[in-house]
């Protein structure tokens, strides 16, 4: 994967484009969740950037695109759009996991056009019926209350809950090394915060497929994305033996669920 970088207004954003581009085929742009960064997908660079174009970044204030000033998910859309243009990338199919499945239906609400495809690992939907008052004032919380926490126990427990493998792990480990306690606890508050202000009721019409680990129990993202099948009819698999982070616990199937996908879309 190449290195490269984006130059914004609040700081620089550093983005992993596949070695052999190819103009014809399918560029995949995958997102990672809250506090982690594009080394999440690791095995998904390395199983479609021979077939495809692969694209993964560092998220505005995660791993490498640090300092980055609070960020708004409208902002983050236009850095998407930037890159698939400066690439010339007319549409992409975006793979978001958690935090990365928001970032991709804020490209879907400011940008539909550039996405042929949208594949949602452990994500929720956006839409005002999904959450409760009380889901809103839970998330409102979140930064306060991690702050509470010891901090090596807190990365500790962050990461079990994410994994059911070691491998699974050890990744969320080193992506949560970098951050102090502070810049972590603020990092998952504007993330979520970003998340509620962006929300809206969405009508997506590209394809998405759903895909939710087995053990995922990261809030309510189970009940969420059993309500989002029910409410939209987007197909939903579960990831038998996997947790949040499911495409590293259960990488082979993660791949080949995406492959069967790409290829309903051609």
């Amino acid at each position: 994967m190449i290195e490269r970088t984006l130059q914004t207004a609040k700081g620089t954003l550093h983005y992993w484009q596949s070695e052999n581009w190819k103009p014809a085929a399918d560029t995949l742009f995958f997102m990672h969740g809250l506090t982690a960064d594009h080394t999440l997908f690791d095995r998904q660079a390395a199983f479609f950037g021979p077939s495809a174009n692969v694209l993964a970044w560092d998220a505005p204030g995660h791993g490498k695109s640090r300092p980055f000033e609070a960020f708004d998910f409208d902002e983050v859309a236009g850095y998407v759009k930037t890159i698939l243009d400066e690439l010339g990338v007319k549409q992409a199919v975006f793979v978001g996991q958690s935090l990365g499945g928001y970032f991709a239906q804020s490209v879907l609400k400011l940008y539909p056009q550039y996405v042929k495809g949208f594949v949602s690992i452990g994500s929720t939907p956006y839409g005002y019926g999904y959450y409760s008052r009380f889901d809103i004032w839970c998330i409102n919380q979140v930064e306060w209350m991690a702050l509470l926490c010891p901090f090596q126990w807190m990365k500790r427990a962050m990461a079990r809950q994410v994994s059911t493998t070691q491998a699974g792990y050890d990744n969320m480990m080193q992506m949560l090394a970098p951050y102090g306690k502070r810049e972590l606890c603020h990092l998952m508050g504007v993330g979520y915060a970003g998340f509620l202000k962006n929300n809206c009721d969405l009508s997506i019409s590209c394809p998405v497929l759903l895909l939710l680990g087995e053990y995922d129990k990261t809030g309510k993202v189970r009940q969420y994305n059993k309500e989002w099948t029910k409410r939209t009819g987007f197909p939903l698999v579960i990831i038998k033996d996997a947790a949040h982070n499911a495409n590293v616990d259960k990488a082979e199937e993660v791949n080949a669920l995406i492959q069967d996908f790409l290829t309903t879309l051609n």
